[in-house]
């Protein structure tokens, strides 16, 4: 579980180093840094998508996992875990390096798109199989470091939510990582393919909602990566 302990750590470490830059900087050169942001997790995104091994299992569940999730309102009930974590810690006051409401209302948005980047992909996927099984701590060490810096431009974009995305991650990896005997024998090279272009396509959603271009509900797809286990199981 060190593993574990170090991502969450590195992700609030970014947070904290992207809130402290983000309170001296103008709200023009803010909006630069969410448009960056934004650019490089739409490049971020599309990298990951383009690792699929079926393009239908992945246009499937989607538009499957995206219905499921809508009717389930999945992003709504993350939202309020987000709005209940900021009453629970600020009680209702003025989150810390927010200048008005604007930052304290982006904290569950934070929070909410904060988790989905940092849980999706392979490497939390791997990584915390190789760290259960063969205590090997490469690969989630060194996603620490690449969330880390994401953390920084997320944080200085959307606010202290980004920092409390480090308890979404302890539970997710933690759980893979203390599973992973269990169900590291149904794993195969094309599942994580499949998983990691459904991650993807959600990082794509969350850059598209950097740039302000639309905003997407992207929890209500993860659905769709039980769908993605699905077929790859049952169809081959």
């Amino acid at each position: 579980m060190i593993a574990v302990f170090v991502n969450c750590g590195a992700v609030i470490a970014g947070s904290v180093i992207g809130l402290f830059f983000a309170r001296r900087i103008t709200e023009e050169m803010s909006s630069h840094i969410q448009t960056a942001a934004g650019i490089v997790t739409v490049i971020l995104g599309i990298q990951m998508a383009m690792q699929y091994h079926n393009i239908v299992y992945m246009t499937l569940s989607l538009i499957a996992g995206g219905i499921i999730g809508c009717l389930c309102d999945i992003d709504g009930k993350i939202l309020k875990l987000g709005n209940f974590l900021q009453r629970l810690c600020f009680h209702g006051k003025e989150t810390p390096f927010s200048e008005g409401d604007g930052n304290s209302r982006n904290f569950a948005y934070a929070f909410l798109n904060a988790s989905v980047l940092f849980c999706v992909g392979a490497m939390s996927i791997v990584g915390s199989f190789k760290a259960g099984v063969e205590k090997d701590y490469s690969i989630i060490f060194t996603k620490s470091i690449l969330d880390g810096f994401m953390a920084i431009s997320f944080a200085g974009a959307m606010g202290i939510g980004t920092a409390f995305s480090a308890i979404i991650v302890f539970l997710y990896q933690g759980a893979l990582t203390l599973l992973s005997v269990v169900i590291q024998p149904y794993v195969s090279q094309v599942l994580i393919e499949e998983l990691t272009a459904a991650g993807g396509a959600m990082i794509v959603m969350i850059g598209i909602n950097l740039l302000n271009l639309k905003k997407i509900k992207t929890a209500n797809f993860l659905p769709a990566f039980i769908l993605e286990i699905l077929f790859v199981i049952l169809i081959k």
